[in-house]
């Protein structure tokens, strides 16, 4: 199956050729699955450009498919659910957890042609934006990330992409994605253990996109060191994602240091979207745009106001956070303009940090001491709002590990070696 296929999965044969026929008369190249195995085998093999996909099967039903399908980030490609005898409920879920259409049988001949012409456009529409760098905003930071990858495109070197959780790694490492060379990614991270030869083999002249690297255990490293040995010869491009700081990585002891020590010539890191955040009324924008386009959510609008509420937000969950905020917006909302305390009802959920009161502090202290009051408060604050997990308090305060327990040692603020080991 090629990445320009249409992939119809039905399990009676009749409808199978019957919309195959129909699709290849018009132009379009087909391929078929008579079940949910092989179609689960098709789509490892490469992204098809549209699904046709049945949802009651006996092997598997549709919805379960696409639910796996979003799970382990495959579900990037428009998918039409069909049925004979679908309840509403069943087409709301197939819509919720990401299908594009829902087609009751018998399929009239226009409505099937109009929805797979529009689907198509759809996809082809993520395609090209996911290519596009300016998804991501065109601010400073952005136009710098841009001129790295560039200077690293004519590098045939493994990429490590770092940063912040939802940064939106996926989107940069089809940067090295071209025309339709392969873009596979790993259903699973035990086939880099258990079959890396055979995601090389589907890779071929193409790329393959790991994500998360510093979550694989012992086994997956070693089979993606491993692979890290054939990249040559299959001429694959490697690209990996770490969310994880890579300090660390280097100090855990499930983590083989050799793996990053082979993939450290070359790393990029993604601006969080806090750095750039000139950019995000414009991402916001866009991102509402394409959900009204794909007919994810209704029109809707975002006021000005909306929009600088939107900006001010910190966003520890970068643009996937933004994403499902615009979403929830959109879909919640009780006219067609979104304004600002629409906004700022969705984010206090999120908002966890309280103002420190004045009459917390004592005023008449000298500089120093009241600074180091206020530390100690702050530091405080973190180590209970992260329930003592100290990986991830260095993280949101933005400094190492060792220079944290330094500056807490220094402030007097206490934490358990249990804290320490974790």
């Amino acid at each position: 199956m090629r990445s320009s296929d249409i992939l119809i999965v039905d399990d009676e044969v009749g409808i199978r050729e019957l919309l195959s026929e129909i699709l290849q008369d018009e132009g379009y190249t087909v391929a078929v699955a008579e079940n949910a195995e092989v179609a689960r085998q098709l789509r490892n093999q490469t992204r098809p450009a549209l699904v046709l996909l049945d949802i009651w099967m006996p092997d598997c039903d549709g919805v379960t498919l696409l639910k796996e399908w979003g799970k382990s980030g495959q579900l990037n490609m428009p998918v039409i659910m069909m049925s004979g005898h679908a309840s509403i409920d069943t087409a709301v879920e197939a819509t919720r957890i990401g299908a594009f259409d829902f087609l009751e049988k018998p399929i009239a001949l226009q409505k099937l042609l109009s929805t797979v012409q529009r689907a198509l456009k759809y996809g082809d529409m993520q395609a090209n934006t996911s290519l596009n760098l300016d998804k991501l905003g065109k601010s400073e930071p952005i136009h710098e990330l841009r001129r790295q990858l560039e200077r690293v495109s004519k590098i045939k070197s493994p990429v490590l992409l770092t940063g912040e959780p939802g940064a939106g790694f996926e989107l940069v490492a089809r940067f090295f994605h071209h025309g339709s060379a392969p873009w596979v990614t790993p259903g699973k991270p035990e086939q880099l253990a258990d079959a890396p030869l055979e995601l090389l083999q589907k890779a071929n002249n193409g790329v393959l996109y790991l994500s998360e690297i510093g979550q694989y255990n012992r086994r997956i490293q070693q089979g993606l060191l491993f692979l890290l040995s054939k990249l040559d010869r299959f001429n694959v491009r490697l690209v990996c994602s770490c969310s994880r700081p890579l300090q660390e990585l280097l100090v855990d002891a499930e983590c083989d240091n050799r793996l990053l020590t082979a993939l450290s010539s070359v790393i990029i890191p993604i601006p969080p979207l806090r750095e750039h955040s000139e950019d995000i009324m414009l991402i916001a924008e866009q991102l509402l745009t394409e959900q009204i386009e794909s007919k994810q959510v209704p029109a809707r609008k975002l006021t000005t106001s909306a929009l600088n509420a939107l900006r001010q937000y910190n966003w520890p969950g970068n643009l996937e956070q933004l994403k499902g905020i615009i979403k929830s917006l959109a879909l919640t909302a009780e006219t067609d303009a979104i304004d600002a305390p629409e906004v700022n009802k969705v984010l206090a959920q999120f908002r966890h940090d309280k103002p420190v009161e004045e009459s917390g502090f004592d005023f008449t202290l000298p500089l120093r001491e009241l600074r180091e009051q206020l530390e100690r408060r702050y530091f405080e604050h973190h180590i209970a709002l992260e329930n003592g997990n100290m990986s991830r308090v260095a993280q949101k305060v933005g400094l190492e590990r060792t220079h944290l327990y330094r500056k807490l040692k220094q402030l007097g603020v206490r934490f358990t070696r249990k804290q320490l080991e974790e």
